[in-house]
């Protein structure tokens, strides 16, 4: 039949409910972002840290292997606060810059070719599609972050018992919590770089540039004015301040956890007023 012969038929397939809409927008993207060299290099390139953790989980386990060893290194290398301190610090460097390399592509290429209009006609709003690239991030970064942080400290209950695990639960909680708060600051610092910029390298580069150039800063007034209050700008080092309160490590001197997490908070809400003033389908020109 001729093209011009086609009138219009409504559609009668199966309908989708809105929970599997949402996730149209996740499933392509992860796709498209695993096809991209460099993410998938650096992704695998990120489970070398854990693989080490877990022989160091192994050979804490195993006391006959490290018979004739100093007994003060022997009390250092235990699994506790301090081991998964050092883990989730390790592995937060590693998304930050797979943060820097997908985010780029999240938002930039749906306003470069004016689509906002096109899923906003859809049963999308502008939170939903939002969270719907929030999810993105989230879940791609989550892979080399609180999984297997979660398969060590598992992979520990399973060596040294119950009750190490009924001495240590909070361990786990804190980890996968600390991580989910990293991963929702990158996947905005992410979004709001992708959303003002439209070149993909440009866009990565101010993306680790947030924290890189804030670090920065907060070092300058530290110095400058002789005081500790500067590091409550650093992202980085302010997250690590309220790892290691959840995870019970000694705290290093400057602000405290609960001023970290005030600013960390501050600096979200801020991020989120940034994405949202740039995700409009129309523009209104005064």
């Amino acid at each position: 039949m001729a093209v011009y012969k086609r009138g219009y038929r409504r559609y009668t397939g199966p309908l989708t409910g809105r929970q599997a809409r949402f996730l149209v927008l996740p499933r392509y993207a992860w796709k498209r972002l695993y096809q991209q060299r460099l993410v998938l290099m650096l992704t695998i390139v990120a489970f070398i840290w854990p693989l080490l953790c877990g022989g160091f989980i192994y050979l804490t386990n195993h006391v006959e292997l490290l018979a004739g060893l100093d007994r003060e290194f022997l009390e250092f290398i235990r699994v506790d606060g301090n081991f998964f301190a050092i883990f989730m610090y390790v592995q937060a460097g590693f998304a930050v810059f797979l943060a820097a390399l997908a985010g780029p592509s999240l938002i930039a290429p749906d306003l470069a070719n004016n689509a906002l209009p096109l899923y906003f006609s859809r049963p999308l709003t502008r939170w939903t599609y939002a969270l719907s690239r929030l999810t993105v991030i989230v879940g791609m970064l989550s892979i080399i972050t609180w999984v297997p942080g979660l398969i060590l400290f598992w992979l520990q209950v399973g060596m040294a018992g119950f009750t190490w695990f009924r001495l240590n639960w909070s361990l786990g909680t804190a980890m996968v919590t600390g991580f989910l708060m990293w991963l929702l600051l990158l996947s905005l610092v992410a979004m709001a770089s992708s959303a003002y910029v439209k070149w993909r390298v440009v866009a990565g580069a101010v993306s680790l540039a947030f924290f890189f150039i804030l670090g920065g800063i907060a070092a300058m007034i530290d110095e400058g004015l002789r005081v500790d209050w500067g590091h409550i700008i650093d992202p980085a080092w302010a997250m690590n301040q309220v790892w290691r309160a959840m995870l019970g490590v000694t705290a290093t001197p400057g602000p405290s956890a609960w001023a970290s997490a005030i600013g960390l908070t501050v600096m979200m809400l801020l991020l989120v007023v940034v994405i949202e003033r740039k995700l409009r389908p129309v523009e209104v020109v005064k």
